[in-house]
């Protein structure tokens, strides 16, 4: 019996050459990688990346590696737990090329699944944040209209007046809702347009200053704080906003408001005058709420349910790549007999294993069907070999898989 190695000693080493039948490569590479005590050469050392045999494969397993890290990061998005790598670790074997195949399909079908389901996810949770919003702004119109209503002749003759600025200092409402006053003249019938909307809060100062200096004064304004953050969409971060509703006179006017508006990441939004067209305009965006936040209750459902199955098999499904990426990093490294069709590959591995690596090739050739045998050659040599404790990333990255 061999003395057992130690990470202080090395046990002898031989350099091999081996011919193997080019219909089996893949076959010998991944049976030799599960023994993890074969140290392939480089026989192509002045070959780059993109002009070996193996490049289109690797490249399509990096895809599938892409996509499976996608997986991942969507599972920890959602606090979705994935089943431990130790679990398939003794069940684990060596795939088929037809299981690899059927992978790199699965794979492919449910990114797209994925994908899709985000984006709709995504797009919904942006339509209820609008309806959210458009809510907080028909709420507060009512009050801004009515403090307007009462400043009516002092902001027609500021308009008819450009010498009067009439930017009125901003006062933060508490949320409200009033009817309109019975018998006033309506904003439309002066002539007067208004700008409605959500904004940052951290960005109304900027938004007062602006509007200051480019309208010189000439508009009416009325903001209030929302008194709950709203949530982001795109970053998932809370963000504290502001209602306001801009009176000015003038299309022109108004359109720089609304253009001012916009350059500040402010939302706009359309708002009736009149008190019962809004309080319809309420009623039907709380309806839309309500449908909108249904369909987002059961996307988020069906996206964790796919998830939640991905999950149970993709530990499993990214040892499966890894290892087919390291079997075809390998025979990238082979050289190839046109003349016989034969992969030809030099190999240091310990002395006292050539017998369990011979009966490794022997059992691939016997399941291929093959009567023509895989030869294993030693050769003589001066070269001073590797240690056997430190073996090559192929055979290592295997053997941890």
């Amino acid at each position: 019996m061999a003395p057992r190695d130690t990470f202080f000693r090395s046990a002898d080493m031989s350099l091999t050459q081996l011919y193997i039948a080019n219909e089996i490569g893949r076959e010998v590479v991944s049976a030799l990688g599960e023994v993890g005590q074969v140290q392939f050469r480089d026989l192509n050392p002045d070959t780059n990346a993109f002009q070996r045999t193996f490049t289109k494969e690797i490249r399509r397993l990096d895809n599938v590696e892409r996509q499976l890290r996608y997986f991942h990061q969507q599972m920890e998005k959602a606090a979705i737990p994935m089943r431990s790598s130790s679990d398939f670790s003794d069940t684990l074997a060596a795939p088929l090329a037809s299981e690899i195949d059927e992978l790199a399909d699965r794979s492919e079908s449910l990114e797209q699944r994925i994908i899709s389901l985000n984006d709709s996810y995504e797009t919904l949770k942006k339509r209820e944040v609008e309806l959210s919003e458009w809510r907080w702004v028909l709420r507060e119109a009512g009050g801004f209209f009515d403090r307007a209503h009462t400043q009516t002749e002092d902001i027609r003759q500021s308009f008819d007046n450009d010498e009067a600025p009439l930017l009125r200092d901003v006062e933060h409402h508490a949320p409200r809702q009033n009817g309109d006053t019975q018998g006033q003249q309506s904003f439309s019938e002066m002539n007067i347009g208004f700008v409605a909307g959500v904004i940052p809060r951290d960005r109304i100062g900027a938004f007062e200053r602006i509007l200051w200096r480019t309208l010189r004064g000439n508009l009416y304004m009325n903001q209030s704080e929302i008194p709950e953050p709203i949530i982001d969409p795109m970053t998932n971060e809370e963000v504290h906003k502001n209602v306001f509703v801009i009176f000015a006179h003038g299309k022109n006017i108004l359109a720089k408001i609304r253009k001012i508006s916009e350059s500040l990441n402010a939302s706009l939004y359309g708002v009736d005058e009149n008190s019962e067209l809004r309080r319809d305009q309420i009623h039907e965006v709380n309806t839309r709420l309500g449908d909108v936040g249904n369909v987002l209750r059961n996307t988020k459902n069906t996206l964790d349910a796919e998830l939640s199955q991905i999950a149970r098999s993709l530990a499993a499904w990214m040892i499966i790549v890894k290892k087919e990426k390291a079997v075809y990093d390998t025979l990238n490294k082979f050289s190839y007999d046109q003349a016989r069709k034969t992969l030809i590959a030099e190999a240091w591995c310990p002395t006292n294993s050539l017998a369990l690596i011979k009966s490794t090739l022997q059992d691939v050739n016997d399941r291929a069907g093959l009567t023509v045998p895989t030869i294993v050659n030693q050769i003589r040599t001066n070269k001073t070999p590797p240690t056997f404790v430190r073996t090559n990333k192929f055979t290592e990255g295997f053997k941890q898989l």
